[in-house]
Protein backbone atom coordinates (compact mmCIF):
# COMPACT_ATOMS: atom_id res chain seq x y z
CA UNK A 1 0.00 0.00 0.00
CA UNK A 2 1.30 3.48 -1.08
CA UNK A 3 0.70 6.08 1.75
CA UNK A 4 -0.72 9.47 0.13
CA UNK A 5 2.39 12.26 -0.20
CA UNK A 6 1.92 16.20 -0.18
CA UNK A 7 3.88 16.06 -2.83
CA UNK A 8 3.81 14.85 -6.31
CA UNK A 9 6.79 11.73 -6.62
CA UNK A 10 8.14 9.37 -8.73
CA UNK A 11 6.47 6.15 -10.19
CA UNK A 12 9.00 3.14 -9.51
CA UNK A 13 7.98 -0.25 -11.42
CA UNK A 14 9.34 -2.82 -9.81
CA UNK A 15 10.55 -3.66 -13.70
CA UNK A 16 11.71 -1.63 -16.25
CA UNK A 17 9.76 -2.45 -19.54
CA UNK A 18 11.33 -2.16 -22.87
CA UNK A 19 8.27 -0.99 -24.22
CA UNK A 20 7.25 1.86 -23.17
CA UNK A 21 3.33 1.85 -23.18
CA UNK A 22 1.33 5.21 -22.74
CA UNK A 23 -2.20 6.31 -22.38
CA UNK A 24 -3.58 9.11 -23.29
CA UNK A 25 -6.85 10.53 -22.11
CA UNK A 26 -8.69 13.39 -22.27
CA UNK A 27 -12.19 14.62 -23.18
CA UNK A 28 -14.19 13.96 -26.13
CA UNK A 29 -13.38 16.32 -29.07
CA UNK A 30 -10.62 17.43 -27.19
CA UNK A 31 -8.03 16.81 -29.93
CA UNK A 32 -6.46 13.36 -29.04
CA UNK A 33 -6.63 11.76 -31.77
CA UNK A 34 -5.18 14.81 -33.94
CA UNK A 35 -2.55 15.22 -31.39
CA UNK A 36 -1.79 11.45 -31.37
CA UNK A 37 -2.12 11.15 -35.04
CA UNK A 38 1.36 13.86 -35.09
CA UNK A 39 2.46 12.48 -32.51
CA UNK A 40 3.02 8.84 -33.61
CA UNK A 41 3.91 10.70 -36.97
CA UNK A 42 6.72 12.17 -36.10
CA UNK A 43 8.42 9.48 -33.68
CA UNK A 44 8.17 7.05 -36.75
CA UNK A 45 10.02 9.73 -38.57
CA UNK A 46 12.52 9.89 -35.79
CA UNK A 47 13.20 6.01 -36.32
CA UNK A 48 10.62 5.07 -33.44
CA UNK A 49 8.70 2.06 -33.75
CA UNK A 50 5.50 3.09 -32.90
CA UNK A 51 2.03 1.45 -32.34
CA UNK A 52 -0.87 3.34 -32.43
CA UNK A 53 -4.03 2.05 -30.34
CA UNK A 54 -7.78 3.62 -30.63
CA UNK A 55 -9.56 2.48 -27.58
CA UNK A 56 -12.17 4.74 -28.14
CA UNK A 57 -15.89 3.51 -29.46
CA UNK A 58 -15.83 6.06 -32.58
CA UNK A 59 -12.93 4.18 -34.09
CA UNK A 60 -11.83 7.70 -35.14
CA UNK A 61 -8.20 7.81 -33.72
CA UNK A 62 -6.48 6.65 -37.22
CA UNK A 63 -8.93 8.40 -39.17
CA UNK A 64 -6.57 11.31 -40.02
CA UNK A 65 -3.42 9.10 -40.19
CA UNK A 66 -4.88 6.84 -42.82
CA UNK A 67 -6.51 10.40 -44.93
CA UNK A 68 -9.82 9.70 -43.64
CA UNK A 69 -10.40 6.20 -44.02
CA UNK A 70 -11.92 4.07 -41.57
CA UNK A 71 -10.10 1.01 -40.27
CA UNK A 72 -11.69 -2.91 -39.80
CA UNK A 73 -12.00 -2.55 -35.94
CA UNK A 74 -10.29 -5.30 -33.91
CA UNK A 75 -14.26 -5.98 -32.24
CA UNK A 76 -15.86 -6.13 -35.42
CA UNK A 77 -13.55 -8.20 -37.47
CA UNK A 78 -13.38 -10.52 -34.38
CA UNK A 79 -17.24 -11.15 -34.64
CA UNK A 80 -17.13 -11.69 -38.09
CA UNK A 81 -14.47 -13.67 -38.55
CA UNK A 82 -15.99 -16.14 -35.21
CA UNK A 83 -18.98 -16.79 -37.50
CA UNK A 84 -17.02 -17.68 -40.28
CA UNK A 85 -15.30 -20.31 -37.98
CA UNK A 86 -11.81 -18.96 -38.90
CA UNK A 87 -9.00 -16.84 -36.35
CA UNK A 88 -8.41 -13.44 -36.71
CA UNK A 89 -5.13 -12.75 -38.04
CA UNK A 90 -2.66 -9.43 -37.63
CA UNK A 91 -2.80 -8.30 -41.08
CA UNK A 92 -6.79 -8.12 -40.57
CA UNK A 93 -6.59 -5.67 -37.97
CA UNK A 94 -3.32 -3.69 -38.16
CA UNK A 95 -2.13 -1.15 -40.76
CA UNK A 96 0.77 0.71 -41.77
CA UNK A 97 1.89 4.22 -42.49
CA UNK A 98 5.29 5.32 -43.00
CA UNK A 99 6.45 3.57 -40.28
CA UNK A 100 3.61 4.06 -37.98
CA UNK A 101 1.55 0.88 -37.14
CA UNK A 102 -1.85 1.23 -35.90
CA UNK A 103 -5.75 -0.14 -34.97
CA UNK A 104 -8.74 0.15 -33.78
CA UNK A 105 -10.54 -1.46 -30.89
CA UNK A 106 -13.45 -0.21 -31.94
CA UNK A 107 -17.07 -0.63 -30.02
CA UNK A 108 -20.45 -1.93 -29.91
CA UNK A 109 -23.11 -0.37 -31.85
CA UNK A 110 -25.18 2.42 -29.80
CA UNK A 111 -27.56 0.60 -27.40
CA UNK A 112 -26.13 -3.03 -28.16
CA UNK A 113 -23.51 -3.30 -25.09
CA UNK A 114 -21.09 -1.67 -22.82
CA UNK A 115 -18.01 0.55 -24.69
CA UNK A 116 -15.89 -0.88 -21.75
CA UNK A 117 -16.39 -4.27 -22.37
CA UNK A 118 -15.39 -4.13 -25.58
CA UNK A 119 -12.00 -2.49 -24.29
CA UNK A 120 -11.51 -5.61 -22.09
CA UNK A 121 -12.41 -8.07 -24.86
CA UNK A 122 -10.36 -5.69 -27.49
CA UNK A 123 -7.26 -6.48 -25.33
CA UNK A 124 -7.49 -9.97 -24.67
CA UNK A 125 -7.51 -10.58 -28.64
CA UNK A 126 -4.31 -8.22 -28.94
CA UNK A 127 -2.64 -10.96 -26.17
CA UNK A 128 -3.55 -13.77 -28.11
CA UNK A 129 -2.19 -12.00 -31.06
CA UNK A 130 0.97 -11.46 -29.38
CA UNK A 131 1.28 -8.06 -28.07
CA UNK A 132 3.55 -8.60 -25.83
CA UNK A 133 6.27 -10.16 -28.01
CA UNK A 134 5.94 -7.36 -30.86
CA UNK A 135 9.01 -5.13 -29.34
CA UNK A 136 7.96 -1.68 -30.26
CA UNK A 137 9.26 1.52 -28.50
CA UNK A 138 6.09 2.74 -27.93
CA UNK A 139 2.70 1.94 -27.65
CA UNK A 140 0.45 4.71 -27.80
CA UNK A 141 -3.47 3.97 -26.35
CA UNK A 142 -6.07 6.58 -27.09
CA UNK A 143 -8.77 6.68 -24.61
CA UNK A 144 -11.85 8.65 -23.73
CA UNK A 145 -11.18 10.07 -20.41
CA UNK A 146 -14.83 11.18 -19.71
CA UNK A 147 -16.20 7.98 -19.39
CA UNK A 148 -15.93 6.30 -16.01
CA UNK A 149 -17.28 2.69 -16.83
CA UNK A 150 -14.06 0.00 -15.49
CA UNK A 151 -12.73 -0.79 -19.09
CA UNK A 152 -11.84 2.51 -19.75
CA UNK A 153 -9.67 3.11 -16.84
CA UNK A 154 -8.28 -0.53 -17.47
CA UNK A 155 -4.50 0.79 -18.32
CA UNK A 156 -4.52 2.05 -14.91
CA UNK A 157 -6.22 -0.62 -12.75
CA UNK A 158 -4.24 -3.14 -14.22
CA UNK A 159 -1.14 -1.14 -14.75
CA UNK A 160 -1.21 -1.87 -18.75
CA UNK A 161 1.16 0.97 -19.07
CA UNK A 162 3.63 2.80 -17.46
CA UNK A 163 2.54 6.34 -17.51
CA UNK A 164 -0.57 8.60 -18.54
CA UNK A 165 -0.73 11.63 -20.52
CA UNK A 166 -3.80 14.27 -20.77
CA UNK A 167 -4.82 16.05 -23.27
CA UNK A 168 -6.87 19.90 -22.02
CA UNK A 169 -7.72 22.76 -23.12
CA UNK A 170 -8.15 26.35 -21.44
CA UNK A 171 -11.96 25.06 -20.94
CA UNK A 172 -13.58 23.74 -17.10
CA UNK A 173 -15.00 20.77 -19.12
CA UNK A 174 -11.48 19.38 -20.28
CA UNK A 175 -9.64 20.10 -17.24
CA UNK A 176 -12.79 18.25 -15.46
CA UNK A 177 -11.72 15.63 -17.06
CA UNK A 178 -8.33 15.95 -16.83
CA UNK A 179 -8.67 16.30 -12.95
CA UNK A 180 -11.05 13.04 -13.19
CA UNK A 181 -8.28 10.75 -14.38
CA UNK A 182 -5.47 12.25 -11.72
CA UNK A 183 -7.77 11.21 -9.28
CA UNK A 184 -8.23 7.89 -10.92
CA UNK A 185 -4.45 7.72 -11.49
CA UNK A 186 -4.27 8.68 -7.36
CA UNK A 187 -6.82 6.16 -6.30
CA UNK A 188 -4.99 3.24 -7.98
CA UNK A 189 -1.87 4.32 -6.49
CA UNK A 190 -3.63 4.23 -3.17
CA UNK A 191 -4.20 0.17 -4.18
CA UNK A 192 -0.71 0.07 -5.00
CA UNK A 193 -0.64 0.60 -8.70
CA UNK A 194 2.69 1.81 -10.16
CA UNK A 195 1.07 4.01 -13.02
CA UNK A 196 1.91 7.89 -13.09
CA UNK A 197 0.92 11.10 -15.08
CA UNK A 198 3.77 11.79 -17.32
CA UNK A 199 1.96 15.67 -18.16
CA UNK A 200 -0.89 17.74 -19.55
CA UNK A 201 -0.68 18.63 -23.48
CA UNK A 202 -2.42 21.72 -23.87
CA UNK A 203 -4.96 21.87 -27.41
CA UNK A 204 -6.19 24.96 -28.95
CA UNK A 205 -4.38 26.69 -26.86
CA UNK A 206 -5.92 30.63 -26.87
CA UNK A 207 -3.26 32.10 -24.63
CA UNK A 208 -5.43 32.35 -21.31
CA UNK A 209 -3.40 30.09 -19.36
CA UNK A 210 -6.51 28.24 -17.38
CA UNK A 211 -4.81 24.72 -18.48
CA UNK A 212 -1.42 25.47 -17.50
CA UNK A 213 -2.21 26.36 -13.72
CA UNK A 214 -4.03 23.26 -13.80
CA UNK A 215 -0.77 21.48 -14.39
CA UNK A 216 0.90 23.39 -11.93
CA UNK A 217 -1.81 23.23 -9.48
CA UNK A 218 -1.81 18.97 -9.88
CA UNK A 219 1.88 19.19 -10.11
CA UNK A 220 2.70 17.62 -13.73
CA UNK A 221 4.17 19.22 -16.41
CA UNK A 222 3.16 20.69 -19.83
CA UNK A 223 4.52 18.65 -22.46
CA UNK A 224 3.26 20.45 -25.53
CA UNK A 225 1.03 23.63 -26.44
CA UNK A 226 -0.62 23.48 -29.75
CA UNK A 227 -2.06 26.96 -30.43
CA UNK A 228 -5.54 27.74 -31.81
CA UNK A 229 -4.19 28.31 -35.49
CA UNK A 230 -6.27 28.41 -38.34
CA UNK A 231 -3.54 26.52 -41.04
CA UNK A 232 -3.57 23.49 -38.05
CA UNK A 233 -7.00 23.58 -38.00
CA UNK A 234 -7.78 23.82 -41.77
CA UNK A 235 -5.01 20.93 -42.24
CA UNK A 236 -6.64 18.74 -39.72
CA UNK A 237 -9.81 18.75 -41.10
CA UNK A 238 -8.36 17.77 -44.67
CA UNK A 239 -6.67 14.79 -42.68
CA UNK A 240 -3.54 16.39 -43.37
CA UNK A 241 -0.59 15.50 -40.85
CA UNK A 242 0.98 18.32 -39.54
CA UNK A 243 3.66 17.05 -37.58
CA UNK A 244 6.64 16.48 -40.43
CA UNK A 245 9.96 16.14 -40.17
CA UNK A 246 10.63 20.18 -41.76
CA UNK A 247 7.38 21.45 -41.77
CA UNK A 248 6.02 24.72 -40.16
CA UNK A 249 5.02 22.48 -36.67
CA UNK A 250 7.91 20.04 -36.50
CA UNK A 251 9.39 21.21 -33.77
CA UNK A 252 5.94 21.14 -31.68
CA UNK A 253 5.67 17.58 -32.27
CA UNK A 254 9.53 17.44 -32.27
CA UNK A 255 9.05 19.18 -28.33
CA UNK A 256 6.03 16.65 -27.76
CA UNK A 257 7.98 13.51 -29.07
CA UNK A 258 10.87 14.15 -26.81
CA UNK A 259 8.91 15.04 -23.64
CA UNK A 260 6.68 12.01 -24.37
CA UNK A 261 10.21 9.57 -23.96
CA UNK A 262 11.76 11.55 -20.80
CA UNK A 263 8.57 12.75 -19.12
CA UNK A 264 9.25 10.34 -15.36
CA UNK A 265 5.73 9.37 -14.55
CA UNK A 266 4.34 11.04 -11.44
CA UNK A 267 1.91 10.92 -8.95
CA UNK A 268 -0.31 13.75 -9.01
CA UNK A 269 -2.35 15.65 -6.59
CA UNK A 270 -6.02 16.19 -7.89
CA UNK A 271 -7.81 19.40 -7.00
CA UNK A 272 -10.81 19.16 -5.56
CA UNK A 273 -14.44 20.61 -7.18
CA UNK A 274 -13.77 23.98 -5.84
CA UNK A 275 -10.11 24.23 -6.52
CA UNK A 276 -10.65 23.55 -9.86
CA UNK A 277 -13.50 26.48 -10.51
CA UNK A 278 -11.01 29.02 -8.67
CA UNK A 279 -9.02 28.52 -11.78
CA UNK A 280 -11.27 29.97 -13.95
CA UNK A 281 -12.73 33.77 -13.37
CA UNK A 282 -16.14 33.81 -10.79
CA UNK A 283 -18.09 35.14 -14.26
CA UNK A 284 -17.18 32.55 -16.44
CA UNK A 285 -17.76 29.50 -14.22
CA UNK A 286 -20.84 30.49 -12.10
CA UNK A 287 -19.26 31.28 -8.83
CA UNK A 288 -21.52 34.04 -7.83
CA UNK A 289 -24.60 32.02 -8.43
CA UNK A 290 -26.63 31.58 -4.96
CA UNK A 291 -28.64 28.30 -4.40
CA UNK A 292 -31.66 29.50 -3.18
CA UNK A 293 -33.22 26.17 -1.60
CA UNK A 294 -36.73 25.26 -3.30
CA UNK A 295 -40.00 25.54 -0.76
CA UNK A 296 -43.04 23.19 -0.71
CA UNK A 297 -44.92 26.71 -2.39
CA UNK A 298 -42.65 26.74 -5.08
CA UNK A 299 -42.80 23.21 -6.27
CA UNK A 300 -46.57 23.84 -6.26
CA UNK A 301 -46.76 26.90 -8.53
CA UNK A 302 -46.91 29.13 -5.92
CA UNK A 303 -50.18 27.65 -4.31
CA UNK A 304 -51.08 25.63 -1.75
CA UNK A 305 -54.28 23.41 -1.28
CA UNK A 306 -54.77 22.45 2.41
CA UNK A 307 -56.55 19.49 2.07
CA UNK A 308 -58.00 16.89 5.20
CA UNK A 309 -55.83 14.74 6.75
CA UNK A 310 -56.87 11.07 5.64
CA UNK A 311 -54.86 10.00 8.72
CA UNK A 312 -57.10 7.98 11.49
CA UNK A 313 -56.96 9.02 14.48
CA UNK A 314 -58.11 6.43 17.37
CA UNK A 315 -59.31 8.31 20.48
CA UNK A 316 -57.83 7.56 23.46
CA UNK A 317 -59.56 4.75 25.49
Amino acid sequence: MIAPTDTPVSAETPETKETQIIAIYGKGGIGKSFTLANLSYMMAQQGKRVLLIGCDPKSDTTSLLFGGRAVPTIIQTSSEKRLAGEEVAIGDVCFIRDGVFAMELGGPEVGRGCGGRGIIHGFELLEKLGFHEWGFDYVLLDFLGDVVCGGFGLPIARDMCQKVIVVGSNDLQSLYVANNVCSAVEYFRKMGGNVGVAGLVINKDDGTGEAAAFAEKVGIPVLAAIPQDDDIRRKSANYEIVGRPGGVWASLFEELALGVEEAPPVRPLPLTHDGLLDLFKGEDVGRNVVLTPATPTDMRGGVIIERESLEIVYEAV
